[in-house]
């Protein structure tokens, strides 16, 4: 018999398996570290954990373990419409993760013959869904400060593009992209029939005064999908739990691909009671907003780091200058009890890039000593 990889798809042979930050289950079984001693910075997750609301919806729902959970979600998508505004149930899709939904997306409308626009870097799995379907993916590099520039990115659409994928506040930058660059890439793609795939699951972590989501335009827009999820800014990472806003034609047409009873009744009742959670999500607002400028300031501080701005909960960093790479920094602050993002896996850097989460006081400032201690300063 043929080995089994030349059995699969194309499409599937071309895919390799790809790291993401979040890493601590690896870490503690290589270097046999207990994964609670691994402060992680690698994963941009709510440093306050998931809302105690929410653990409490869980247990009150778990006697609905032995049923289906309502594949439609309906109860979740009046809580998503009313948290967003402005906008029906009918406009939402909602995904086992956020990760699902890119896939699903991708499913959906791309194909053999098509091209995805993406700039880069940025999060990788939009290139993987991509290549999943079959279809071609076009890069555009962001300028030498990782800024998005509308002009570059239309110049590059051509009548195989299909999708142009966004990331607003771009991961692993953290770079907000101004709204009315957003409209005019939304617009110009428009008259041009490709949709404009935004993935905005940072945009919670953007301070209110500079807050640029679309998803109460999806029906201005109808060539527009804005991506959000429950891992970042209300930690129910392990839940799995995303949803997309669009206009209600593309909402139906993903309904056609998505699969049955995707969310399982305990990530359903967890979601709906942290949108109700407002005292936390103020909580949350304030906490990132604080210490984004104190990590910030601080990690300027060292000299042979290059810190770039951020609107997200995470920071970007050139660390040339300290003659190290990104892996030798990381195994550095690894043996500190400290997990960091490598960033050299994303396309489009090199190895001498780091991103770190944006956490509590104490621990940014546990990050901040284990630097010096290492010799970073």
């Amino acid at each position: 018999m043929k080995p089994i990889l030349e059995l699969a798809r194309p499409e599937v042979r071309s895919l390799t398996e790809y790291i993401h930050g979040g890493e601590v289950w690896d870490i503690a079984s290589n270097y046999d570290i207990q994964h609670g001693r691994v402060l992680d910075f690698s994963s941009n997750i709510n440093p306050l954990g998931p809302p105690a609301k929410a653990l409490e919806a869980i247990n009150s729902c778990l006697w609905q373990i032995p049923f289906y959970p309502d594949s439609s979600s309906r109860t979740l998508k009046k809580a998503i419409a009313h948290h967003t505004g402005d906008i029906d149930e009918e406009n939402i899709i909602v995904g086992n993760g956020s990760c699902e939904l890119i896939y699903l997306f991708a499913e959906a409308f791309l194909g053999k013959g098509t091209e995805a626009l993406i700039p880069i870097p940025t999060f990788s799995e939009y290139e993987r869904a991509v290549k999943k379907t079959g279809g071609k993916t076009k890069f555009f590099r962001l300028d030498k400060d990782f800024m998005f520039h509308p002009k570059n990115l239309l110049n590059e659409i051509n009548p195989r593009t299909h999708v142009i994928f966004l990331c607003n506040p771009n991961n692993p930058t953290g770079t907000l992209i101004p709204r009315e660059a957003i409209l005019e890439v939304v617009q110009e793609a428009l008259i041009k029939d490709v949709i404009v795939f935004l993935d905005e699951t940072f945009m919670e972590f953007v301070s209110r005064e500079k807050r640029s989501s679309l998803a109460k335009q999806v029906e201005t827009y109808p060539n527009v999908f804005v991506l959000g999820s429950f891992t970042k800014a209300f930690g129910l990472t392990g839940l799995r739990i995303g949803y997309g806003v669009a206009c209600k034609d593309m909402v139906n047409v993903l309904s056609r691909v998505k699969l049955p009873w995707n969310v399982n009744v305990l990530a359903q009742a967890a979601a709906i009671a942290a949108l109700e959670d407002r005292e936390y999500i103020q909580k949350t607002e304030k906490l990132i907003k604080e210490e984004r400028a104190f990590l910030l300031s601080e990690l300027k501080k060292i000299g042979c780091f290059k810190v770039f701005p951020s609107d997200a909960n995470f920071i970007f960093i050139d660390i040339r200058r300290t003659g190290l790479t990104a892996a030798e920094l990381k195994l550095k602050m690894l043996n500190q009890g400290i997990l960091i993002r490598d960033c050299s896996s994303f396309r489009g850097l090199n190895k001498y890039f780091i991103r770190v989460a944006i956490r509590t006081r104490q621990e940014n400032q546990r990050l901040l000593e284990a630097l010096k201690e290492i010799g970073v300063s």
